[in-house]
């Protein structure tokens, strides 16, 4: 009598309806029954219906064991709606059962609720600026693509770095990123980390993209106190100031030093009412409708609770400051009463946690449609918000320095070097097939040496290079890709061919090299007479 694990992604909701559906039919027992007088087959009473449920829901890892009797009949109610039972004498339609001794009996068939069908989805959620992006408005359709000619001097400008030269440089400045560019930003990395941590492929069924406010994203990460707490703008927005003294009243119970004890008894009862009251009538839950689907798809990860924690954390980045903020303070003020031994009892009928599960879940979480399981997934989040809600609530620090650090590399300066045109535009990246490990040893021994060969042999037959610079590119290339050298040149012999010494010419004969070798002076006779 185990449930299947329903993990994230979209129709959740849906699929756990299914899942309970069918397990209440196969697993429920049926026997024999009397009611005035006659008997009837393969039946069971109302009371034996929520004792079984209420013992699997409870044991299901899907809906916990917070799951309540009230909670029990209130989903067989509709089941007897949606014709999952009928009464023994086949009525159905209506939510009037009740917790007695009434027969009831599974019909022929019950019907599963479909899927709602969906058109395609995109996987790219949103493109936000990258380095070459052109300004808005600008077309590429006819920009012209010069294809990439690699000759031996581009081949050296670009890996003059790790030659061990650095050849002059550039700086260009990319074009600033407005404000909307900075949001497209957060909204988009937001969107993919949350899409990640589901594991799912789009996030186009279980959240409309083009409901999340990315300023709403901004606002709750840099607008807050030194508690964490949401900071609003617009005042209008808070929480009533009789409220939020309420709040204050039962969270701080009776810690605070000047507060002063109640006149009547009942006091704390009459207060928490207040308190009920106010959020029950909420025109949209905290965490709004629009996100439903997304926070029930997040409870499928409640197995991994660090991975839940994490995208609890980002789900409450999308939420609108104001239901942020209502959010953080109910969950502390609730937290605070259930830890708190001095409270007295707030409900006679109630244990406190699970009171406060059952009076806040519904304005916490539910659907804008009716959803058969919206009041079990919603106290199943709330009990798990109650446990967590320090951790939950908190801005995920992950994703801002990651974000930040975006930001700050789109608004850094480039650098260009000659020759290497970072303007060129280059094709698409195809896909990867995975390869053998004796070709992959193959490509590496062979696959980079064949245009290095190329290239070698392209300087050594470069007319325009002198003796001089041609030496010294050949000297810069053996040390950086020595065995591609090696094997054009095996031996000092073969090398010395490419630079022929030239003939020396014989040294040329002076008249006085044919004379005598140096003697002393002699005195000659005198020509005078």
């Amino acid at each position: 009598m185990e449930h299947r694990i329903v993990g994230p992604g979209p129709y959740r909701a849906t699929k756990l309806w299914n899942e309970t559906v069918e397990l209440f039919r196969t697993r429920m027992p049926l026997r024999k029954h009397r009611c005035r007088f006659k008997s009837y087959e393969c039946c069971f009473t109302a009371a034996e219906a929520v004792d079984w449920l209420h013992e699997l829901l409870r044991n299901s890892q899907n809906f916990g064991p917070e799951v309540t009797r009230k909670q029990t009949i209130q989903l067989l109610k509709k089941f007897l709606k949606n014709h999952v039972i009928e009464d023994i004498k086949g009525k159905w339609g209506q939510e009037d059962f009740e917790d007695n001794r009434h027969l009831y009996r599974f019909p022929p068939s019950s019907p599963l609720k479909p899927y709602p069908k969906k058109p395609p989805y995109q996987k790219d959620v949103i493109k936000f600026p990258e380095w070459n992006d052109p300004p808005p408005g600008t077309s590429q359709e006819n920009i012209p693509v010069r294809p990439i000619v690699m000759n031996s001097e581009m081949w050296f400008k670009r890996h003059s770095i790790a030659i061990g030269e650095v050849p002059a440089c550039r700086l260009v400045h990319r074009r600033q990123l407005t404000e909307a560019n900075v949001e497209d930003i957060w909204k988009s990395m937001t969107l993919s980390y949350l899409q990640k941590i589901l594991g799912l492929d789009s996030l186009e069924e279980v959240l409309n993209v083009k409901l999340v406010n990315s300023k709403f994203i901004i606002h709750n990460v840099y607008s807050v106190s030194k508690q964490g707490v949401v900071i609003l703008d617009d005042k209008s927005k808070e929480l009533p100031h009789w409220v939020l003294s309420a709040m204050k009243c039962l969270a701080n119970w009776p810690n605070c030093s000047d507060w002063k004890q109640p006149m009547y008894l009942g006091f704390e009862k009459d207060v928490f009412k207040t308190i009920a009251d106010y959020y029950g009538h909420l025109k949209e839950p905290l965490l709004t409708f629009h996100l439903f689907d997304a926070f029930v798809s997040v409870l499928g990860l409640l197995q991994k609770e660090k991975m839940a924690i994490e995208a609890f954390q980002i789900c409450c980045l999308l939420l609108p400051p104001e239901n942020r903020r209502k959010l953080q303070l109910l969950m502390r003020m609730m937290a605070r009463i259930c830890l708190n031994e001095e409270m007295p009892p707030l409900c006679d009928g109630f244990g406190t946690r699970t009171l406060m599960v059952q009076t806040f879940s519904r304005c916490i979480l539910c659907s804008k449609d009716e959803v058969d399981l919206d009041e079990l997934l919603a106290a199943r989040l709330v009990t798990f918000l109650m446990d967590n809600y320090q951790e939950i609530l908190k801005v995920p620090l992950a994703l801002q320095t990651s974000i930040e650090e975006r930001v700050a590399h789109l608004r850094r300066v480039q650098i260009k070097y000659p020759g290497a045109d970072m303007d060129i535009t280059l094709s698409a990246p195809s896909f990867c097939r995975q390869i053998s490990p004796e070709e992959f040893e193959h490509q590496r021994a062979y696959g980079s040496q064949e245009p290095l060969a190329a290239l070698l042999e392209e300087v050594i037959a470069d007319a325009k290079l002198s003796k001089k610079e041609k030496k010294k590119k050949l000297k810069q290339f053996q040390k950086s890709y020595p065995e591609v050298y090696q094997e054009r040149f095996p031996t000092p012999e073969s090398e010395a061919l490419l630079f022929p010494e030239k003939p020396k010419p014989k040294p040329q004969l002076f008249m006085w090299a044919l004379r005598k070798p140096f003697q002393p002076f002699q005195r000659t006779r005198s020509f005078r007479m």
